[in-house]
């Protein structure tokens, strides 16, 4: 049976106020005070960094304190992005057994593909790419990802209509490895644009929705229903505003973490993104793990599993941290959108040599 999705715009709002939304639809939705919902949302220029990513190290903050751009970081992992006027974004806020998808892969995989087919309604061939990418002959024009909150599960996209693609270059730093692969030299080449899709008239932003909405609507098996925003919604999204994603410890709690003395950092590229461990270790043979934290472009749900990952490993022997992190995956109740628990391992013993001589005395134990 078809389930009815409300369908609200927040228009154009500064980004760490459209980022305290999102945290509203999702703990209302989880109150069960709000029904199935589909959002669409624009921004001021601004860019936003993934929620496990370090911000110098993906954002240009000079030039965006310069340019004076909005600068947040998304509750969703993935990737840096620049947003403006000329994009909008879209959302999916709904229980899980709403399209009775369990496996976080194959529900990015059955959205973006709803999205893809909205899309090219508009007389382009839009096509999903794993892992979320939407493509237009091989050209980014939409970027998705979400998680699971409990039952809730809460998935996002952006379309873009137009974009300053010299601008988006010089606000992000964006790794010359992740465009060698794609044969690009800036990561303007990387993405498309409907206003170049159209030579220069693209459709208008009204027409774009209604297209995704009849391509989630036909795909999904859903029936979308213009709704309006509660009272009750706008002061939830104040108050997480006031108490954490609208402040700068949020914004800034991931920042340069391998600068600091005595920090080693390795980084593992899987199918699922870039895993980046940095580890501080103690002890008189620095054969423990002091702190960790661990960054990157990988989505992982829920949300903190990552703060709990690196809780666990705090004061573990470095001959025991591949053990501890494949029980912490194999207890914790976690989604991963193609990483697996290996590609963390493998960004941590890139960090931390002696992991593998560590590695190699059980093997030789146990031969032995």
């Amino acid at each position: 049976m078809a389930r009815t999705f409300r369908v609200i715009d927040t228009g154009i709002r500064p980004c760490r106020e459209q980022m305290a939304f999102d945290q509203a639809l999702i703990d209302n939705h989880k109150a069960g005070r709000i029904a199935d919902t589909i959002r669409f949302l624009q921004f001021p220029p601004s860019v936003l960094v993934g929620r496990h990513q370090a911000l110098s190290q993906e954002l240009n903050l000079p030039a965006c304190r310069a340019a004076g751009v909005g600068i947040g970081r998304r509750i969703t992992g993935g990737g840096a992005l620049y947003l403006d006027e000329g994009q909008f974004g879209w959302e999916l806020v709904f229980h899980r057994d709403t399209l009775a998808i369990a496996n976080l892969g194959e529900l990015a995989r059955e959205i973006c593909e709803a999205a893809a087919f909205g899309l090219s309604k508009l007389g382009i061939e839009a096509r999903y790419r794993p892992r979320n990418d939407i493509e237009v002959e091989g050209r980014k024009i939409s970027g998705t990802g979400g998680f699971f909150d409990g039952t809730t599960i809460f998935y996002q996209g952006t379309t873009l209509v137009d974009m300053d693609g010299e601008k988006m270059a010089a606000l992000l730093n964006i790794p010359a490895a992740k465009l060698a692969k794609r044969g690009q030299t800036s990561g303007a080449q990387r993405v498309v644009t409907l206003k170049e899709l159209f030579a220069g008239e693209p459709p208008p932003v009204e027409e774009v929705k209604a297209a995704l909405l009849e391509g989630f609507s036909d795909r999904l098996g859903i029936i979308p229903e213009p709704g309006e925003i509660q009272a009750f919604e706008e002061e939830t999204a104040r108050a997480i505003f006031d108490e954490e994603i609208g402040g700068d410890d949020f914004v800034h709690s991931i920042d340069h973490p391998d600068r600091e003395a005595e920090v080693m950092s390795g980084s593992h590229t899987g199918a699922g993104g870039t895993i980046t461990a940095h580890v501080r270790l103690e002890g008189a043979r620095q054969n423990r793990v002091r702190e960790i934290v661990i960054t990157g472009d990988f989505f992982v749900t829920p949300p903190r599993t990552v703060l709990d990952l690196e809780a666990a490993l705090r004061g573990v022997a470095v001959n025991e941290i591949e053990e501890r992190v494949l029980r912490f995956f194999n207890e914790a109740e976690v989604g991963l959108l193609t990483a697996a628990p290996a590609d963390f391992v493998a960004a941590i013993r890139q960090a931390v040599p002696q992991m593998e001589a560590a590695r190699r005395w059980r093997l030789w134990q146990r031969a032995g």
